[in-house]
């Protein structure tokens, strides 16, 4: 972070300075809720949480080097007093965010938010330096502590928004507001807590509803293919630049294909140039990530060239998103296992059989959460899916959703052996420790409360022997 004092922090969140015996010191280190990572220079803040009061580690990260700590009550060292941590956290972040003057691009949507923020942030870095979320740290706590690693040297600061309803995204917007607002599609992720379609597009839309005018900078970044999305363009005052596979697109894919392996290759073609980009990620879904990070770094000054070669070098940078391992013994596990909805279902779903392409494919599925009324029959589909494409075998693991799977298969004509329901992680592992062959091709995909990366985790740690420790 930008180097502040301890008074300038407590005028900014409205606190109180307790225990400080120099007002003048200075904050030079991370801010950091988690103590583990506090250090000299560090702002340590403190949470009550469901099992754990930040407030019990006060001295404790003090003794390791934290100037102070902000948190909700005094604590027997310096510490700055607020009545709401979190709304604090949030005042910081933009206090901060405005005075270093970033250019800030900020994206939503349903499905793929995470991978296009990593393929974002990696062409940006190419042009200058860039800093943007770890992982999914996209809510109101993770938000602001990742705006908080920017310095005076960060030029981009690329930030991932999710929503739980209408309000979050506007709200993520007032505490670090964006010049460049990219919306990637409206799926049906959350649609139980949403209610429906248009209400999950009414959300993701508040992003390029808080962006500058164009004549001011913004820029608001649609996907082209994808109606809801494109329809909010009459919602902002800014620029408006379409990607996607449709002819109207302003950055746009031609001659798509998938190479032996599974992975995307096509022409990318922005409004300065063209140029062949072939991807290390795997599927085909990946091509509308790369062309959203195409138009963001277009949008913001990078070639076509530039942007092809560092789409071609970009890796997956976050844990168990179509992480592909081949084992010794041949067996290729596709963990993909950290979240699902009905779309990244069907996507990883098309991506197996591309990768396993004249192999036995297998695809261990389970519960895709916060489907609401639409639990059912999204999971039917996702079961009739892998029917339709010809996986050798569907696993689907754990209870009512997952036998809705294997309902799905079964109905689509998936008889015999060709698809099983088991009762949970364990029961996955032994069924593939003894069925699995050299070759086989393994995708192990589930939402994330599943915790069905045990699987995958399990597989590659013991290969076809020995027990696994599962969830």
């Amino acid at each position: 972070m930008i180097t502040l004092s301890l008074a300038e922090i407590a005028e900014v969140v409205g606190g109180r300075m307790h225990d400080i015996p120099d007002a003048s010191a200075q904050v030079t280190g991370p801010v950091v809720r988690d103590s583990r990572e506090a250090g000299p220079g560090s702002l340590f803040v403190a949470f009550v949480g469901e099992r754990v009061d930040g407030h019990d580690f006060a001295a404790a990260v003090v003794e390791a080097g934290a100037v102070a700590v902000l948190g909700s009550r005094p604590v027997g060292v310096p510490a700055i007093v607020v009545d709401d941590v979190q709304a604090a956290l949030g005042a910081l972040a933009r206090h901060v965010v405005r005075r270093l003057g970033t250019t800030l691009v900020a994206l939503t949507g349903s499905a793929g938010k995470t991978s296009t923020k990593d393929l974002i942030a990696q062409v940006l870095r190419r042009k200058a330096p860039t800093v943007f979320t770890p992982g999914s740290l996209n809510n109101e706590i993770g938000l602001p502590l990742t705006a908080l690693t920017a310095t005076e040297e960060t030029r981009f600061l690329v930030l991932e928004m999710g929503a739980r309803g209408i309000g979050h995204i506007r709200y993520l917007c007032e505490l670090t507001p964006p010049k460049v607002g990219l919306v990637l599609n409206v799926g049906s992720a959350h649609i139980g807590e949403f209610g429906g379609r248009e209400q999950i597009a009414q959300a993701k839309g508040e992003l390029v509803e808080a962006l500058p005018p164009a004549e001011e900078g913004g820029a608001a970044i649609l996907n082209a293919d994808d109606p809801l999305v494109r329809a909010m363009a009459s919602r902002t005052k800014a620029k408006v630049i379409l990607f996607g596979e449709s002819d109207e697109a302003d950055v746009r894919a031609e001659n798509v294909r998938l190479t032996d392996t599974g992975q995307p290759s096509f022409r990318l073609h922005t409004p300065s140039g063209a140029s062949d980009v072939t991807m290390r990620l795997y599927g085909e879904h990946h091509v509308s990530n790369a062309l959203a990070a195409a138009a963001v770094a277009h949008e913001l000054g990078m070639s076509a060239d530039e942007i092809a070669t560092a789409l071609s070098e970009a890796d997956s940078l976050s844990r168990w998103r179509m992480e592909v391992t081949e084992r010794p013994d041949g067996v290729t596990v596709v963990n993909d296992a950290y979240n699902a909805n009905p779309e990244s279902m069907k996507a990883a779903l098309r991506a197996l059989v591309a990768i396993g392409k004249g192999r036995r494919t297998w695809a261990v599925l389970g519960k895709m959460a916060e489907l609401g009324d639409e639990a059912l029959a999204e999971h039917d589909a996702v079961g009739r899916l892998a029917v339709r494409l010809n996986v050798s075998k569907l696993v689907a693991v754990g209870g009512r959703e997952a036998q809705w799977l294997q309902l799905g298969a079964y109905n689509e004509g998936s008889w015999g052996e060709e698809s099983v329901h088991v009762s949970d992680a364990q029961a996955a592992v032994d069924l593939l420790r003894s069925e699995l062959r050299p070759g086989d091709v393994v995708l192990v995909k589930a939402s994330r409360s599943v915790g069905l990366e045990s699987v995958a985790t399990a597989l590659l740690e013991t290969g076809t022997e020995g027990e696994v420790a599962v969830r």
